[in-house]
């Protein structure tokens, strides 16, 4: 149990996500334990059909058909799960000097669609650029989502995106933590979104590296660890929490879905796009020091795998340097096998779909393993059925980006008992 005053320690005490098979934390953990996978074929202009993730939410719940027109699908998929999370926190913003609250999101990359979509309309008129929508700035600007957020529900608080390629939703939970401790904000709207599947240009890149996923069933494309994987399904979604001080939860009796222990945010230095197992393994190393644990100590381990040859391969030697055969209570899965690769929310996403776990002691399985590859194998990787088990305190969470970024989270089950 952490030995910190309460004012240091920081909580998680509300969700709003949307992902490719479920809305929302309950729905969302049901089709992680009935193996309900979220990917279908989807048509790209000028790429043709590929496998993609995609969310089915109510858009109009918190915003007019006007401004979802006027704004970006990363903004609506923001606001929609900000919307849920300070529903499910219990917060009334009226209530709240909403100064001291701040929206801190994670993403890999943002304005590709929208760019892509205004020069697909001028094409049109023969490229005659007086046609170029006078919402383009707006909408592309990096902070986009977080200030849409900001604008939809008048929070005068600082806000900003986390631009980590596809650490970012970790890191965007990292930075909101940052903040309050930092005594900047009180409360922190904080997570990742991706509207990644809108943008024919990423298709067409993964494309080109032969790291984008194909299989005749598109539900069974996402498959990390299996021998035959064959690359990445890019999909969008979003999950924010809301983080705020321990003292603060237990005073407005919040209930508390985890602490957030510990953290570590690296960089490869090696490469921009081939991952670094050392590098990789000194993240996990530190995030644990943070939190002041040993490896056997966490329960579940959520791998960043994406389903890539050598993205698994080399995650599964840097967890295997720190793991080792001497951690008979820690258990391994990954969420991308379900709703593919949400890029920006991914870490966000998965972190929340393992939170219920606390309660359920359940561990959610990698699903489509049909061969396990040999380089992959790892002791207690929970495969294609959930597993109960004894008691569950403790998740890490991996992600991992190009350019080299790493980030981990670690969070913990609050009273840790």
């Amino acid at each position: 149990m952490s030995t910190q005053s309460p004012h240091d320690r920081i909580v998680i005490t509300g969700v709003g996500l949307t992902a490719p098979n479920a809305n929302g934390l309950t729905d969302f953990r049901e089709a992680l334990l009935t193996g309900r996978s979220g990917i279908a074929n989807m048509d790209m202009r000028y790429f043709g059909s590929a496998p993609a993730g995609l969310c089915d939410f109510d858009a109009t719940k918190y915003q007019k058909r006007r401004d979802i027109r006027n704004g970006t699908r990363a903004g609506s998929i923001a606001i929609y799960c900000a919307g849920e999370c300070l529903q499910d926190a219990g917060i009334a913003l009226e209530q709240l000097d909403t100064t001291r609250l701040g929206v801190f999101l994670g993403l890999t990359e943002h304005g590709n669609v929208e760019t892509e979509n205004e020069i697909y309309e001028i094409s049109k008129y023969e490229y005659d650029t007086s046609y170029w929508s006078h919402h383009h700035n707006p909408r592309t600007v990096a902070n986009s989502p977080a200030g849409e957020v900001t604008v939809r529900f008048g929070i005068p608080g600082p806000h900003y995106t986390v631009g980590a390629a596809c650490a970012a939703g970790n890191l965007g939970l990292v930075h909101g933590a940052q903040q309050i401790l930092l005594g900047e904000v009180d409360y922190a709207l904080a997570g990742g979104i991706s509207e990644s599947p809108r943008t024919f240009g990423i298709f067409a890149a993964f494309n080109s590296q032969n790291a984008l996923a194909r299989h005749e069933d598109p539900t069974k494309a996402s498959r990390p660890f299996d021998k035959n994987r064959n690359g990445i399904v890019i999909s969008e979604g979003g999950a924010v929490f809301l983080l705020e001080r321990l003292d603060h939860a237990l005073d407005r009796k919040a209930k508390i879905y985890g602490e957030l222990a510990g953290w570590c945010y690296n960089s490869d230095a090696t490469d921009a796009v081939l991952p670094n197992a050392e590098r990789q393994a000194q993240c996990v190393r530190k995030a644990l020091e943070k939190a002041g644990m040993k490896p056997r100590e966490i329960s579940i381990v959520n791998t960043h795998a994406t389903g890539t040859k050598a993205g698994d391969e080399k995650e599964c030697t840097a967890l295997r340097e720190v793991f080792g055969d001497t951690c008979p209570d820690t258990y391994f899965n990954n969420t991308k096998s379900f709703i593919g690769h949400c890029m920006g929310a991914a870490a966000a996403l998965e972190l929340a779909g393992n939170l219920p776990a606390f309660q359920d002691n359940i561990v959610h399985p990698t699903i489509n393993v049909d061969e396990l590859d040999e380089a992959c194998a790892l002791p207690n990787l929970v495969l294609n059925t959930p597993r109960k088990i004894g008691k569950v305190t403790a998740i890490l969470n991996n992600s991992f980006g190009m350019m080299g970024i790493n980030c981990v989270t670690i969070v913990t089950k609050y009273p840790n008992a």
